[in-house]
């Protein structure tokens, strides 16, 4: 038998947007631990805004279990938060409520700001640097610092270790900012590892005195790009059956659903999308091949392809919550009858 470290991860309450919060529990197993082994634990809600000082009880329950390579017998264990009786999801549990379909495959982008010091990494002390233009994709100490692409390729590792279908990196438009993308079948696995990547790369900015900044806007109304978490969806009769009218079809239901979508894709959106920066404007709804202005940006490959394969919904932001992300696409896809 091994003590194993179990770092139990969860999301708290606080709004807009939640926090990753999380604590270890040492266990004896006689391997790595299968989720099924996992105890139950529980916490002090009160602490979190999950519950009031005279009843602050608050359960986690495991829901998805992952390596951790920067401890010995590590393990990081994703959870859902539950009432005291261990089985009621508690309100802020939006893992518990949404829909889910295993053939429905998502890809999220991940974009997000390193800050030091209260600014983007290689902003100088006041002012900006020079514009937009040589940063996406960008190579060398003045596009990109000297340890930006340190931190970024040790998070890779970080999320490949741990068993999650991370699929690559860049730098990004705007300097500072970076992104990951992490690929998924069915909107709860691929929602799990892109909360469980987020902790480690806050985790790991720990070391650096480095801060994640998730805001859609951290620079307010500037020239400098924002940050999304743009959707790339299909489902299994998207990627084998699709068609033109079964597409133009689903266009008429997203443009119908504008508000309940923009409703969970991420708080500020207003400030990012605004019809500059590669976005279309948060009132409007259109779709365009390869047009990354558009609320959904059509790959070439999909026309090619008779109307079939994946579709990329570029309004969500880099704060949404990927499990509320997903279960609105889905949503608004279950409306549409096939023909």
């Amino acid at each position: 038998m091994a003590k194993y470290k179990l770092e139990y991860i969860w999301l708290d309450g606080y709004k807009p947007t939640p926090n990753l919060r999380g604590k270890t529990q040492i266990k004896e197993f006689a391997s790595f631990p299968t989720l099924e082994e996992l105890p139950l634990w529980g916490f002090d809600g009160s602490s979190t805004q999950q519950a009031e000082g005279r009843s602050s009880d608050c359960v986690l329950k495991p829901v998805a279990v992952y390596p951790d390579s920067t401890r010995k017998n590590g393990v990081l264990v994703m959870c859902e938060v539950m009432m005291p009786d261990g089985v009621t999801p508690h309100p802020t549990n939006t893992r518990a409520t949404i829909l889910d379909d295993p053939t429905a495959w998502f890809g999220f982008e991940q974009e997000y700001f390193l800050y030091q010091d209260g600014r983007p990494l290689g902003f100088p002390e006041g002012g900006y640097p020079a514009p937009q233009g040589p940063y996406y994709t960008g190579v060398g100490y003045k596009n990109v610092g000297d340890i930006a692409r340190q931190i970024v390729e040790e998070h890779l590792d970080l999320c490949l270790d741990a068993g999650i279908n991370h699929e690559g990196i860049n730098a990004e438009v705007a300097k500072g900012q970076w992104e990951f993308q992490i690929f998924g079948k069915g909107s709860k696995v691929c929602a799990d590892q892109i909360w469980v990547a987020r902790y480690l790369l806050e985790r790991l900015c720990e070391k650096y005195s480095v801060d994640v900044e998730y805001h859609c806007k951290p620079l307010g109304a500037t020239d400098w790009n924002g940050s999304g978490m743009h959707a790339n969806f299909s489902t299994e009769y998207l990627r084998t059956v699709g068609g033109k009218e079964y597409f133009e079809a689903l266009m008429a239901a997203f443009a119908k659903n504008v508000n309940e979508h923009i409703a969970v894709y991420g708080p500020d959106n207003h400030l990012r999308l605004t019809g500059h920066h590669e976005t279309q404007s948060i009132d409007k709804f259109s779709y365009g091949v390869a047009d990354r202005g558009a609320s959904i940006r059509i790959p070439h490959s999909f026309v090619k392809n008779d109307y079939k394969g994946y579709l990329e919904d570029r309004r969500p932001n880099s704060q949404g919550d990927p499990y509320a992300i997903a279960s609105r696409i889905l949503a608004t896809i279950a409306e549409v009858p096939k023909p």
